[in-house]
């Protein structure tokens, strides 16, 4: 009996202690191994946290300065386009030139206009007055053109050969006067010069160009000045600059440039040789003409663009369809002229 309680004790024992070791004892030597695994894992991930908490930090840092930069750029792109567009732009001189105001006048012509007044204006009862600009000359500049420019307007005016005779013409009574205007130029070759004696204003473009000097009736079989370009270097870079065409294609005639249009095509083209410092009135009066326009009409056969003096053959129907493009619709003349 007593081994018998001995052994029960001893199972009882046997079994609390495999209850209690299993629950108790067992992870005793495991929990302190595992504390330490724990405590590695433990840091490794807080040190892993910290590092993509920095990385994440960096990257907010990153990206807010890099949308910081942008927005500045895009802030200083928007300024510098609304100063640009709120202070005008001067247009720069071309390197070469020079101002017209800086320039020598050496000579002195003036022109009186008739018809281009209206009654009312202090004009006569015919309707007509004469209207006078005064031009200075840049002689030292554009010393060639000045001197063709200084005799035309004179009485003798400027000693130039005749055409040569055109024989080309179809119809018979064309070439007879052709030869008529040939045979009466021949004439008065070597006596008689060209000058601006009832030559009128023939094409105005506004604000761009007053195209003055059409001459008319013995003058046209007359040979055309080739104006020579000295290279000046001077422009159309005021109201009342006055040019000639370069070469020969432009007759006798001059422009005077209104002062407020796209003075581009004048400055490639022409030589510039004076400037109105008389009369800008009469240049407004003149730039304000009524002209003929086409609307915008494209004909083939002639091109106003390629106009640059007038032409005869409109006289007898040619294939220039734009004769009267540009031409003032009130007919200006060229009454008296001279030199000062």
């Amino acid at each position: 009996m007593a081994s018998s309680v001995a052994f029960a004790s001893s199972l009882s024992i046997c079994l609390l202690h495999s209850s209690w070791g299993f629950n108790n004892l067992a992870p005793l030597p495991l929990t302190t191994h595992h504390a330490r695994s724990n405590s590695r894992l433990s840091l490794h991930i807080m040190e892993k946290e910290d590092e993509q908490a920095f990385l994440d930090n960096n990257s907010n840092i990153n990206q807010n300065t890099r949308r910081n930069f942008f927005a500045s750029m895009a802030s200083s792109t928007l300024m510098a386009t609304l100063i640009s567009a709120s202070v005008p732009v001067m247009p720069a001189r071309a390197e070469g030139t020079k101002s017209t105001a800086d320039a020598n006048i050496t000579d002195e012509i003036f022109i009186e206009f008739k018809g281009l007044s209206n009654p009312g204006d202090g004009s006569s009862s015919s309707g007509n007055s004469n209207d006078r600009i005064t031009i200075g000359l840049f002689g030292n500049d554009a010393p060639q053109p000045v001197s063709i420019l200084k005799q035309v307007v004179t009485k003798e005016g400027y000693k130039s050969k005749c055409k040569p005779l055109d024989t080309s013409r179809t119809l018979q009574k064309e070439q007879l006067e052709a030869n008529k205007v040939y045979n009466s130029c021949l004439d008065t070759e070597d006596s008689v010069g060209v000058n601006y004696d009832y030559s009128s204003v023939w094409r105005v473009i506004k604000d761009e160009r007053v195209d003055v000097g059409a001459v008319s009736g013995k003058y046209i079989a007359r040979e055309s000045p080739t104006f020579e370009d000295a290279q000046s270097g001077l422009t159309h870079d005021a109201a009342g600059v006055v040019s000639v065409r370069r070469g020969n294609d432009g007759g006798y005639g001059f422009t005077i440039f209104p002062g407020t249009g796209d003075a581009s095509t004048l400055d490639e083209d022409n030589i510039v040789v004076g400037r109105v410092i008389e009369g800008m009135d009469v240049v407004d009066r003149l730039n304000a003409l009524p002209a003929v326009k086409s609307a915008g009409l494209k004909l083939t056969g002639g091109s106003q663009d390629k106009k640059y003096a007038p032409s005869r053959g409109c006289r007898y129907g040619g294939s220039e369809y734009y004769c009267s493009e540009n031409k003032p619709l009130k007919k200006v003349l060229l009454d008296k002229t001279g030199v000062l």
